[in-house]
């Protein structure tokens, strides 16, 4: 257990003491996938969905989502975030929306966690716009793809 630093040495989870690092330039980048029939593709593609534009309220659920992370993560520390920018696009090939979450501060922790919460936030919400029209919807795929900045260094996933 000594490789995971939320334990305390009672074996008990705590929140890691950030307080003696130095701030540096972080970021995050995550994706997420939404897998949906041609028809809700088209859909969303052309606003036929009942409840709004689809790209635009996920967009800005996954903003949201990002800003309360130390809200639903319980060991994550509030991170004054200085970026949000979330990408969602059609992608015909796939089927699916793609989404794609990009955070950034300066801080003593990194930004990982929200730009997680942001592309999974925002993949659900597609989800719940579309569940109407399409019930086997299937969100898929979230996981980290980039991130610079901290003591463990640069991270950039090969298989995307």
């Amino acid at each position: 257990m000594e490789d995971f630093t939320h334990f305390n040495s009672q074996g008990r989870a705590r929140m890691v003491d950030v307080g003696e690092k130095r701030p540096s330039r972080r970021t995050a980048l995550a994706g997420a996938r939404v897998l949906v029939s041609r028809e809700t593709l088209a859909l969303i593609r052309d606003g036929g969905v009942a409840k709004g534009d689809v790209l635009a309220v996920a967009q800005v659920a996954g903003i949201m989502a990002a800003k309360r992370t130390a809200e639903l993560i319980p060991m994550c520390h509030p991170v004054a975030v200085d970026g949000i920018d979330l990408r969602l696009t059609l992608d015909g090939e796939r089927c699916c929306v793609d989404v794609r979450a990009s955070v950034r501060c300066a801080g003593r922790t990194g930004v990982e966690m929200e730009a997680l919460t942001a592309a999974s936030v925002a993949a659900l919400t597609v989800y719940d716009m579309c569940k109407a029209v399409q019930r086997d919807i299937v969100v898929s795929d979230l996981r980290l793809l980039e991130k610079s900045g901290g003591v463990h260094g640069d991270f950039h996933r090969e298989d995307d």
